[in-house]
């Protein structure tokens, strides 16, 4: 097999593992200058974009081809499985150096194959083009029922704050990543949360269809990070119990709770719920556990509690700008 290949190849090989097929909501896919979409009546359309960069989400010479595909969708459909809605479509833009158009595109689109066949997902278009480094960038069409949408700016005083796996357990996989050398594989809980993530679509669509959370949003940056951008969105505070948080088990207290407040990459829902409706969440939902982590507050403000003591929750989680 040729390690460097035409871009005609490149999309013949795309093609070979995502047959064009219509369905009930891609009337046209590959093929064409541009694809067609209907969605369904009584749905609004949500749409979403991500990027997923060599250096920057991945090492080339230590994430495998397969997780750098599943990964680069599961992350873009997480924004969906936040809005309560259900992923539909996707469109591929992507960048690569000719050594890596053979095995490693392979292997990539099998990853990509796998997650779209379990998120339900189906590829509808692209882009490709040449660069030194691998560039991916996806956009993701979803539906969710009219007016159903969760968004970031509903939360109120008193709401409770809840979310759901465990925090920290992603970058906990990439420092075992980085000690390792080589490919790595997803040896155990750590390595899989980092390599192979899954967005919480099941909690996503419940929570939106069953209207309980104010608010909502995924946790990709980090709690630290990303709760201030909701409590910005609704215009109020809240405060974190430190003690409560679902962390990683087999690391030392003060490093567990480090990575569930500053940790990135894991996929989790962030969500608030009414006083009133607490009793209605449940412990787990499709396997995954939800826990009270804190509370709304009227002042303007993020504290972190830990051990009866407060403090500023300053973001300490990614950031692509903070040196």
């Amino acid at each position: 097999m040729k390690a460097s290949a035409s871009e005609n190849e490149i999309i013949g090989r795309i093609a070979k593992v995502f047959p064009n097929y219509r369905s009930r909501t891609v009337a046209l896919a590959l093929g064409d200058d541009a694809a067609v979409w209907r969605p369904r009546t009584g749905y609004d359309v949500v749409l979403t974009c991500d990027w997923f960069l060599e250096g920057s989400h991945f090492l080339r010479d230590q994430h495998p081809a397969d997780a750098v595909g599943w990964k680069c969708l599961a992350r873009a459909v997480s924004d969906i499985a936040a809005m309560g809605g259900v992923p539909r479509c996707f469109l591929l833009s992507m960048a690569l150096p000719p050594i890596l158009t053979g095995k490693w595109l392979d292997a990539f689109l099998q990853g990509l194959k796998r997650a779209a066949t379990e998120l339900r997902c189906e590829l509808a278009g692209g882009d490709t083009t040449r660069q030194e480094k691998v560039l991916i960038n996806l956009t993701v069409v979803g539906e969710v029922g009219r007016g159903r949408a969760l968004r970031r700016s509903g939360a109120r005083a008193g709401d409770s704050l809840f979310v759901s796996g465990r925090l920290g357990e992603a970058d906990a996989g990439l420092d075992e990543l980085r000690r390792r050398k080589g490919v790595v594989r997803a040896s155990n809980e750590k390595l899989r949360k980092h390599l192979y993530p899954e967005p919480r679509l099941v909690l996503g669509e419940w929570l939106g269809k069953q209207q309980l959370a104010t608010a909502a949003m995924d946790l990709s940056d980090g709690l630290s990070t990303d709760l201030p951008r909701l409590c910005a969105a609704s215009g109020v505070g809240a405060r974190v119990d430190v003690d409560s948080l679902p962390v990683v088990r087999d690391l030392n207290v003060a490093r567990a709770r480090e990575l569930a407040l500053h940790g990135g990459d894991d996929y989790e829902l962030l969500f608030t719920v009414a006083r009133k409706d607490v009793k209605q969440v449940p412990r787990a939902l499709g396997g995954v556990k939800l826990t009270r982590i804190g509370e709304i507050t009227r002042e303007k403000r993020i504290v972190a509690v830990e051990s009866g003591k407060s403090r500023k929750l300053e973001p300490g989680g990614w950031d692509p700008f903070r040196r």
